[in-house]
Order: structure tokens, then sequence, then C-alpha cells
């Protein structure tokens, strides 16, 4: 069993959508401290004017070293209407707007108290408008020990994994001979973003799945899993 493990991302960009289909379970890592100007509560999208953040705003202050699963949503700021407003103005005239929009619709209409409960809960509804069925669980729930490395180990243990698929930047602090004590495989990613149609000339990579959602619809998973296809010959339909 292949296991990854990454901290919930908000609207998620391809890349982690690309690592849970490598993974046969995937684990949001919450049980590890918040910190600010990461993914955790923020994605970008394409509009006419470039690129843009969606921020979910958070009640942070004073509360260094909090846990990402008590990191709570400041809903005094009425974030949910304004990025529900910014996607629908960015892409109601891609193909399938009209198709996903109502999923998004239903997303924003409840009032999330935590950003965990937000974040995973984008992240899936992601996966399952790609038609990508797949395992995953909380950090959280798992109670496993240890920090950083350590924590990871942990959990693949408690989870059975055999191997472990790390992201690109996870050579910089691996330490192979850690994992081959606890007779765990070590994997790293190797990711080709696909290039692709988009709306408002010049293609933007790294943008939030929503982007591809509401450009190619029931075909994003075969784009993002046919690495030797031309994207940049795809054209809308």
């Amino acid at each position: 069993m292949v296991a990854a493990i990454h901290q919930p991302q908000y609207l998620p960009w391809l890349g982690l959508i690309d690592r849970i289909i490598k993974s046969d379970v995937f684990v949001f890592l919450d049980s590890v401290p918040y910190s600010k100007n990461y993914f955790y509560n923020r994605n970008r999208i394409k509009t006419a004017n470039g690129w843009i953040w969606l921020t979910i705003p958070v009640l942070f202050k004073g509360k260094f070293g909090e846990k990402i699963e008590n990191i709570r949503i400041d809903n005094g700021i009425n974030w949910r209407e304004k990025h529900l407003k910014s996607i629908s103005l960015a892409y109601k005239k891609a193909p399938f707007f009209k198709q996903y929009i109502p999923h998004l619709e239903d997303f924003y209409s409840k009032e999330w108290l935590f950003l965990s409960q937000a974040s995973i809960a984008s992240t899936e509804l992601m996966l399952k408008l790609f038609g990508i069925t797949a395992r995953t669980i909380k950090s959280s729930d798992i109670k496993a020990e240890g920090a950083k490395e350590t924590l990871l180990i942990d959990i693949c243990r408690k989870l059975g994994a055999k191997a472990y698929l790390a992201g690109p930047d996870g050579k910089n602090y691996i330490r192979p001979e850690n994992w081959k004590e606890s007779n765990i495989e070590v994997r790293f990613q190797d990711f080709r973003h696909p290039k692709y149609q988009q709306l408002f000339g010049e293609f933007l990579p790294q943008m939030s799945a929503v982007d591809m959602l509401f450009n190619y619809g029931q075909d994003c998973l075969s784009l993002l899993l046919d690495a030797k296809r031309e994207y940049s010959d795809l054209v809308l339909k």
C-alpha cells in the first residue's frame, strides 16, 4: 500500500490531486502547526486580469503553534459570498461552468467553522468532480506520534503502508535510512503540469483545480493522467 501525506489545501492545485491519484490512501496532515502564507487557507484562480488569491480568513492572532485542526475561520468576514462571486465572474464563459457551478454554490452555502473542515471538503469535492475515488483520512484520527519526518513514518506504520509517496521537495528533508529501518520504501512524485487551454489568453500554471474543471469537465482526469499527450494542442470543446 502506498501512502501520501500533506497538509489540507483549500481548492487544491493539480499537483496535490496528482499525488492523491498515485496513492492508495491519502492523509490530510491536520495535526501539525498552522503556518501563515501557505496554501492551507488560500489558492489561485485565473481571471481576465491575471491570477488572484482566494483566501479564507482565519482567527490566528496570538495562536502561534496552534494545530491546523484547531484553526477557526473568521466568519465575521463574508468570504464565502466573495469567493463564489469571484469564481463565477472568472469562469462564467467557460464550457463547463453551468454544469459544475451548482456544486460550488452548495459548498459555499455551508458555514464552515474550522479551516481544516473547509479545506478538506473542498479537496474532496474536487476529487469527486474529477471522477476520482480515493481513500482519505485525517492524521488527527490516526493518533500518530513524533514530529516532522518521524511523524510521517509513524503515520505510515499505523496505516500499514509499505511505501510513502513524497512530494518533490521531500528530497530536501527525507533521510532514506530512517525509512529503511521501518521497511518503508520512499518514492518521490514526478508531476508534469499539463498545459491546457484556459480562458483569457496565455497559459498560467499552478491554478486551483477549479480552473481545469470549468474548462474541461469530465475530461480532467484523462488529461491529468496522460503525461504523453500534447496538452498545448488541446482546444476547448
